[in-house]
């Protein structure tokens, strides 16, 4: 088993993005990687697959964290090979931290699948092997931290506290609309929201917001607006709410009876604490008057308050982990 390394998209396509888990070697240059690794049977088949960063990572307590993403492998042998390398190659950049699944930051996709649960996957949602998590694991990777997706079954149930949470954010001052038809006209009020309020969350990485607004930017004609909500006071936003019909319902031939809560982002301010469980309910009872059925609160973090916002309403459905190891010296 060979590791070749590959610094170029050019390069990773010479050594091959054919067979199962076939890669994009654009995608190494578009989020930016730094060494792209290639675990090489004997039959000259790429058989597993990772890329790497090192120099604009996130934090993490006193370590100077390297990320392993891009990840993908067909036998253990290979999986083990690549992540092997991918230690020490880390190692030798200097970092004492290695984490991943991590597509080089928290706003790509990043974490494994490790409950799965008996419900469908949903749009835009991660995907993997079982196996993928066992080869982390095996490799000497624990769980950093947890994350989960919960499902609301019923949206006529009435949400008694949202006539108390409608006039508390009244009195601050704050008033909710649903997006402009154009979204792009809301872009640059969601990502000054974003860097705000994302600054404290585990492992955030700022991103500039011409990246921000690539990343949307493919996602918005597939939105509706009615259910993205905006929260403003004294005509700047404060706080949003972006959900989306599940549309892997239409890939599989159903109706699109489910809408995918997103992301919902509050401006750090104690005369907005409850906002978030607003957007949250306000989402949910639009959604019902336009006719869906049920609604996936989206890949939350685990901890006290998305936890507590969620069941409300829902129930875990998935649940996801993404991994660490120390790099010894």
């Amino acid at each position: 088993m060979r590791v070749l390394h590959s610094t170029t998209a050019s390069e990773i396509e010479r050594v091959g993005s054919s067979g199962p888990h076939r890669f994009n070697p654009q995608d190494f240059e578009a989020h930016c990687a730094e060494l792209h690794l290639s675990a090489i049977g004997e039959d000259g088949d790429v058989q597993a697959r990772c890329s790497l960063w090192w120099s604009n990572t996130p934090k993490y307590k006193q370590h100077r964290v390297g990320v392993i993403g891009h990840y993908a492998a067909s036998t253990s042998e290979a999986a083990f090979a690549v992540l092997a390398s991918a230690e020490n190659q880390l190692r030798s950049t200097g970092c004492t931290f290695a984490t991943g699944p991590m597509n080089g930051n928290t706003w790509r996709s990043y974490r494994f699948v490790t409950e799965a649960g008996d419900q469908p996957a949903f749009f835009l949602e991660p995907a993997n092997p079982p196996e993928w998590p066992l080869h982390f694991e095996t490799a000497g990777f624990s769980c950093l931290a947890s994350y989960f997706s919960a499902l609301n079954r019923d949206l006529s149930r009435p949400d008694a506290r949202i006539e108390e949470l409608q006039t508390r954010m009244a009195e601050a001052g704050v008033t909710i609309r649903s997006a402009n038809s154009d979204l792009t006209r809301e872009l640059d009020a969601i990502y000054t929201v974003s860097r705000i309020s994302f600054q404290e969350n585990f492992l955030y990485t700022e991103i500039p917001q011409a990246e921000f607004v690539r990343m949307y930017e493919p996602v918005l004609p597939l939105a509706r607006p009615e259910l993205v909500l905006l929260a403003e006071r004294g005509g700047e936003c404060v706080g949003y709410l972006f959900a989306i019909p599940n549309l892997a319902q239409a890939a599989q031939g159903l109706r699109v009876d489910t809408f995918i809560i997103k992301t919902v982002a509050i401006l750090p301010s104690p005369e907005l604490r409850g906002l978030g469980s607003l957007l949250v309910a306000r989402a949910q009872r639009t959604g019902h008057a336009l006719g869906f059925k049920h609604c996936i609160h989206a890949l939350m973090f685990e901890d006290n308050v998305s936890l507590k916002i969620s069941r409300r309403y829902a129930t875990v459905m998935r649940k996801y982990t993404l991994y660490g190891k120390e790099l010894a010296g």
